[in-house]
């Protein structure tokens, strides 16, 4: 016959292990947090000097491996860009431009799978009814216009082209190009098809911008059963008076990605599964 009375005790008992249990990390993390605070204030993006959270274990097997590049266009990533004001010094700090270039090159000498997946807006698109704030902004001021989905009229050199030194990666025949996401996750275009055509269920992901399109991708892959790593170095975003995009989406990184690498790291790890 049961002892409710004991019972009782054992699942208060068992609750009372559980909070001291987390009790005590939260303490853990708020010292360790305390203790990083002065290293971070210096450099604001390092590497926490004692991390909370578990290290990656994620082992690349290129077989199965692709390099998704989220929005490698002129109007994220030039000086003719129209957010250059706003993302340029991002840019600049993290040598993005050459560090996805890298990730391109080391890619196709693997010869895996390498996935563009670009940010246009056509004609149709302006006749949205509502708009988040980034949308109109980005609506506003004709970020990655085009004339129309099967029209390349003006595309050349425009805000919505590829940066030139992508040009003889993406346009070889062999790179995919998805069809446009429209705001900022994969959800609406068919990357995750593409991918699972090819076997691919890993995913090394870089591009723009950090705490929009390229975090919301890597929401997207995460939730669809793709092992992700990010590269930190090959992104970046926007500084406006309502937050730093990029400080923003690398702390999302190390909670969620499996893997948050630099180019070099990324680079050695594709060469090592070679």
């Amino acid at each position: 016959m049961c002892n409710c009375d004991d019972h009782d005790h054992r699942n208060i008992s068992r609750r009372a292990a559980l909070r001291g249990g987390l009790a005590a990390t939260v303490a853990t993390a708020t010292t360790v947090a305390a203790g990083t605070s002065s290293a971070q204030t210096a450099n604001p993006y390092a590497d926490p000097a004692e991390p909370a959270l578990p290290p990656s274990n994620m082992e690349l097997d290129l077989s199965r491996a692709a390099l998704v590049v989220t929005d490698p266009q002129v109007d994220f990533l030039s000086p003719d860009g129209v957010t250059w004001a706003v993302v340029g010094p991002s840019v600049i700090e993290h040598n993005t431009v050459e560090n996805i270039e890298t990730l391109f090159k080391s890619a196709k000498e693997a010869g895996i799978t390498v996935a563009v997946s670009p940010h246009y807006y056509y004609p149709t698109d302006h006749g949205w009814k509502f708009e988040g704030a980034l949308e109109k902004l980005m609506h506003k001021i004709g970020m990655f216009d085009r004339k129309g989905a099967l029209n390349l009229d003006n595309f050349e050199n425009s805000g919505a082209d590829w940066m030139p030194q992508y040009k003889q990666y993406i346009e070889d025949g062999e790179t995919v190009v998805t069809s446009p996401h429209k705001v900022y996750g994969n959800d609406t275009n068919d990357l995750s098809l593409q991918l699972r055509k090819r076997g691919v269920d890993q995913v090394i992901l870089s591009g723009m911008s950090a705490n929009l399109c390229t975090e919301s991708h890597l929401r997207e892959l995460l939730e669809q059963g793709f092992e992700v790593a990010v590269v930190k170095d090959a992104t970046a975003a926007a500084i406006l008076p309502e937050g730093d995009g990029y400080l923003s989406a690398l702390t999302n990184f190390r909670f969620m990605a499996n893997a948050v690498w630099t180019t070099e790291e990324a680079v050695a790890n594709i060469k090592a599964a070679s």
